[in-house]
C-alpha cells in the first residue's frame, strides 16, 4: 500500500533546506568579505610601492579570485551538509577548472599589461615595439592554451565525453589522424604566431608594404595582422603572408629613412642655382635631420633632364613632409627665377596660321 502522507516529514524537509540555504548564503557572505578586506589590504600596499605593476596584478585577479573563495566556502559548507554536498559533487568537476583557468588567464594578462606598460617607458622606440610584439603575441598564444586545456577538464568531466576519449585513445592511430586534419588550420596559426614573436619580421608599429599597399602594424595576432593604411583603411593580411612571400618593412632597425625628390627641367637649365636654392632651403627645415642633402642629374634627354633630389629625417612621417614642401618649395622658385627652366607644351596657333595663309 502506498504510505500516507504525513505533513511532519515535509516540515523536516523543508526545515532541512532552510537551515542549508542559511549555511550557504553566511558562507558566501563571509568568503566577500574576506576577501574584500584582504583585497583592501594588498592595494594599499600597492599604492606605496613605486612600480605600478603590483596594482595593476590585483586588479586583474581580484574577480576570479571572489568567486574562487565563494567556491571554496559552498565546499566547506558541503563538507558538513550531505544535501550541500550533493549538489556540490555535480557542479564541482566544472566549476573548479574553469576558477582555475580563468585565474590563469587573468594573470597572463596582468602581466602581459605589466610588461607593456614597462616597454613604452624604455627609451628605444624600437626595442619598446619589439617587447610590445612578443608580449602581445605570447600572451595571446598563452591565453588560447589555457582557454583550451580548460574547456577539455571541463568535457571530461562528463562521463559520456570521458567515455568517448577512452574510446579515442584505443584508436590512437586514427583519432592522431582525425585531430591532425580537424586543427590543421589552428596548428598552423600557432606555429605562425610563435614564428612571428621570435623572429620579429614585424613589430606593432612598424610601416610596411605588402601586396601593394603599405601602411602601420597596428594589431598582430596568431592567425592575422591588422595593417593601418594612411587614408585610415584596416587591412587584415593572414600571417603567414609575412612568412611566405616578400614585403618591404621601412621601420624594422630605424625609422631614420632617405627619400627623393625629382625635377624634370629643360635640357638648358643651369644646373647650379637649382642645387644652391634646394642646399639653402633644406637647412631651413626642421624636419631635415642633416644626413643626406643631394641634387644630381640622373637623367639626359633631347627634350628635359632629369634632377634627383635625395634628403633624409629622423620619421618616416617627418620624410614624407620634407619632400612634399621641398617639391612645392622648388617649383615656385623655378617659376619666380629661373622660368624658362621649367617644360613647356603649347601649340603655337599664330604660327600655324600664319604658315596656313603663306602656303
Amino acid at each position: 500500500m502506498p504510505e500516507r502522507f504525513d505533513p511532519r516529514n515535509w516540515t523536516i524537509a523543508w526545515g532541512e533546506v532552510a537551515i542549508m540555504a542559511v549555511a550557504i548564503v553566511l558562507a558566501v557572505v563571509a568568503a566577500f568579505l574576506i576577501h574584500k578586506a584582504v583585497f583592501t589590504i594588498l592595494r594599499r600596499l600597492a599604492r606605496g610601492s613605486q612600480s605600478q605593476v603590483d596594482g595593476i596584478v590585483f586588479d586583474r585577479i581580484a574577480q576570479p579570485i571572489r568567486w574562487a573563495v565563494v567556491a571554496l566556502a559552498i565546499a566547506l559548507v558541503a563538507q558538513t551538509h550531505s544535501g550541500v554536498a550533493g549538489v556540490w559533487r555535480w557542479i564541482a568537476p566544472f566549476l573548479a577548472p574553469a576558477l582555475v583557468g580563468w585565474l590563469a588567464l587573468a594573470l597572463v594578462r596582468a602581466f602581459a599589461a605589466a610588461m607593456q606598460m614597462r616597454s613604452e617607458l624604455s627609451s628605444d622606440p624600437i626595442a619598446a615595439r619589439s617587447r610590445r610584439t612578443r608580449i602581445a603575441i605570447l600572451s595571446r598564444t598563452a591565453g588560447f592554451l589555457i582557454i583550451l586545456l580548460t574547456v577539455a577538464m571541463m568535457l571530461l568531466a562528463i562521463p559520456g565525453v570521458r567515455d568517448v576519449g577512452v574510446t579515442l585513445m584505443a584508436s590512437a592511430g586514427l583519432a592522431a589522424l582525425a585531430v591532425g586534419a580537424a586543427a590543421q588550420p589552428a596548428l598552423k596559426s600557432l606555429i605562425a604566431g610563435m614564428q612571428m614573436a621570435l623572429t620579429e619580421p614585424i613589430r606593432i608599429g612598424d610601416l610596411v608594404v605588402v601586396d601593394g599597399f603599405g601602411g602601420r602594424v597596428e594589431e598582430i595576432r596568431m592567425s592575422f595582422v591588422i595593417v593601418r593604411t594612411w587614408d585610415e583603411r584596416q587591412v587584415v593580411v593572414p600571417t603567414s603572408t609575412f612568412l611566405d612571400t616578400s614585403f618591404e618593412n621601412w621601420s624594422r632597425d630605424s625609422e631614420q629613412l632617405s627619400g627623393p625628390v625629382f625635377l624634370h627641367l629643360d635640357p638648358a637649365t643651369e644646373v647650379a642655382p637649382v642645387r644652391a636654392e634646394f642646399q639653402r632651403y633644406v637647412a631651413t627645415r626642421e624636419e631635415w635631420d642633416g644626413r643626406t642633402a643631394e641634387l644630381l642629374m640622373t637623367e639626359a634627354h633631347p627634350e628635359s633632364i632629369e634632377l634627383r633630389i635625395a634628403i633624409s629625417a629622423a620619421t618616416i612621417g617627418d620624410l614624407w613632409t620634407l619632400r612634399c614642401a621641398v617639391r612645392e618649395h622648388m617649383l615656385d622658385w623655378l617659376r619666380v627665377n629661373m622660368p624658362d627652366a621649367l617644360i613647356r607644351h603649347r601649340l603655337g596657333v599664330e604660327e600655324a596660321n600664319a604658315r596656313a595663309q603663306q602656303g
